[in-house]
């Protein structure tokens, strides 16, 4: 069974991540998915793992169909490419799911506000937040000649908890309320707008960072409590799928209170309750 045959997906930030496992669970629910990011098969941003071209062969892999472009979302003519792209192939977009994120460039310093460089505005706010209102601007007027429509943000969401970085909370402060401002401008057209909050997730770069792989997460004692991106890719997907969505617009699931509302578990079959700091 394949809910979202013929819609057509946008994914940003899809290199690797919660982006590649959102990217990969819309393919396998039937959705075109357009997948955006800087790293390609021929060059790979800063070396790291994963690639748009990777993450297209791992949808087509389940029977799925998706297209990777490369793009630099602070580049606002590459942004709005993209959307022309699509309009021209296929004519129209279902679902937007807003998830490039700059801060990997830089990490999340764990230091007094004082204390960080002004540059994590950049890598947080220009390439992060920013990045993602483009999105917006550009893909909005194609949205808006649906009947219905989807926009997802990905953020994170601690019960309005202080997450202990300042630029890293103001920015994920910021998507949720960029989510909630569009979600009253865009009711009338139908479209829901929406954020969605993961919980620690095995990326490749914690996996990295951690000096372990998926077959051997279990044996790091800090990674007991992670889920795979493919566990918020489930959320989006049974979110894309909802015929009653536009009555969550404008407010904010984390996502294992997502898994236990829809019945969805792990890759691994696990449910993972919400992550909370």
């Amino acid at each position: 069974m394949q809910p979202l045959k013929e819609k057509i997906a946008l994914v940003t930030g899809g290199s690797r991540g919660a982006g590649k496992g959102i990217a990969v669970e819309l393919g396998k629910a039937g959705a075109t998915v357009y997948i955006t990011g800087r790293s390609t098969k021929e060059h790979a941003t800063n070396n790291w793992p994963g690639t748009i071209d990777d993450t297209v062969s791992q949808i087509e892999a389940a029977g799925g169909k998706g297209i990777a472009i490369r793009c630099d979302h602070t580049n606002d003519a590459e942004t709005e490419a993209v959307i022309n792209r699509i309009r021209k192939e296929q004519g129209k977009l279902d679902i937007l799911v807003n998830n490039v994120w700059g801060a990997h460039d830089l990490g999340v310093e764990a230091k007094p506000f004082w204390e960080l460089p002004l540059q994590h505005w950049d890598t947080m706010f220009t390439a992060g937040v920013r990045a993602q209102l483009a999105t917006n601007h550009f893909a909005i007027p194609l949205l808006r000649e649906n009947e219905q429509a989807l926009i997802i943000h990905t953020t994170f969401w601690n019960d309005n908890k202080y997450t202990g970085q300042f630029y890293y909370d103001l920015a994920k402060q910021a998507i949720i309320r960029m989510a909630f401002g569009l979600s009253i401008e865009l009711q009338q057209d139908n479209i829901a707008v929406l954020a969605v909050s993961p919980g620690f997730m095995r990326t490749e770069l914690v996996l990295k960072h951690h000096q372990s792989d998926e077959a051997h997460w279990q044996e790091a004692a800090d990674l007991q409590q992670t889920e795979t991106p493919h566990y918020v890719g489930r959320g989006v997907a049974a979110l894309a799928g909802d015929p009653h969505i536009m009555e969550k617009t404008g407010h904010v699931y984390r996502v294992g209170d997502l898994a236990k509302e829809y019945q969805f578990t792990d890759i691994d079959g696990r449910y993972i309750p919400p992550f909370t700091i």
